[in-house]
């Protein structure tokens, strides 16, 4: 059987890129044949970056666990061997690796060294070979377009309800516990530090967060930041500290999985500790309202 195709980076896999999904579905479904994802697990701009901290909303293992949460039959392309193909040897690979019998694509698809296939190019490809071709307009949250740049914008805002919103889901970062210094653990509040690689966006703030650890779920609040009461941090990155309400086990060098709900406050430099585990005290407070009337994930 034919595949009709879609190819993209679909980084967040937010709700524009499931509306580009849902109509491959129909089209496959219209034409008799099985829709396919192809997607390229970093962002090209990404990789190529000099600067690539913090640019990405879906790492890859994230990525492919979303879309098989939607159903989609999915295959990841790796960017290096693509990336020099001239348009004409990308499609041909197309139609020959992944017998390709329709394509759809997004609004600003190009694909090919330097961008070079353009939707023009890839309607003319498919007409001489007698192959269905769609471009899906862009997917509209009011007036504005549903991309992963203005959820990456959003979140940087702190507005992590509207983020949530046009993702789908509740933002969520995986991380391995490491070592740290314990600071939370004296205060009364013992934090999980996760190591989550240099790729992944990292909102900063204070935010309340459901934790899963292993198969269980707990409610939380996470510190994303760089510590300015006690300036033990001297980091490009910032660190990632999660306080897990009712738990008392020890994970290090475990992964957990976080998902953000809402913005307490933004980080802020105490005079001394006890001012800030004061305000602590208030941000558990704050969270577990957040997460009481909050919809189970």
């Amino acid at each position: 059987m034919k595949q009709f195709l879609t190819i993209g980076t679909f980084d967040g896999v937010h709700t524009g890129h499931q509306h580009l999904f849902n109509t491959l579905e129909m089209q496959a479904a219209r034409h008799r044949q099985r829709a396919r994802v192809l997607y390229f697990p970093l962002p090209p701009k990404t990789l190529l970056s000099t600067q690539p901290e913090m640019s990405v909303l879906t790492l890859p293992a994230e990525k492919k666990s979303v879309l098989k949460k939607l159903g989609m039959r999915a295959e990841m392309l790796d960017f290096q061997h693509v990336r020099s193909l001239s348009p004409h040897q990308f499609f041909n690979r197309l139609l020959h690796q992944f017998d390709m019998g329709g394509l759809l694509v997004g609004a600003d698809f190009a694909f090919g060294k330097n961008r070079a296939g353009s939707a023009v190019f890839l309607r003319e490809a498919c007409a001489a070979k007698n192959i269905p071709f769609e471009v899906v307009a862009f997917y509209k949250d009011g007036h504005e377009k549903i991309s992963s740049s203005l959820i990456r914008k959003i979140l940087a805002q702190g507005d992590v309800p509207r983020a949530n919103a046009l993702l789908g889901r509740p933002y969520e970062l995986t991380g391995r516990v490491i070592t740290g210094h314990k600071l939370g653990r004296k205060l009364g509040y013992p934090t999980a530090n996760l190591d989550t690689g240099i790729y992944k966006i990292l909102p900063l703030g204070v935010f309340a967060v459901k934790v899963r650890v292993g198969t269980r779920y707990y409610d939380g609040f996470c510190n994303i930041g760089f510590r300015p009461t006690v300036n033990t941090l001297h980091t490009v990155l910032p660190l990632v500290e999660v306080h897990i309400f009712d738990f008392k086990q020890s994970i290090y060098g475990r992964n957990i999985t976080v998902w953000f709900y809402e913005k307490l406050r933004s980080e802020t430099k105490f005079d001394g500790l006890d001012a800030l585990k004061n305000q602590l005290a208030l941000d558990k407070q704050a969270a577990r309202q957040i997460l009481a009337n909050s919809n189970a994930i």
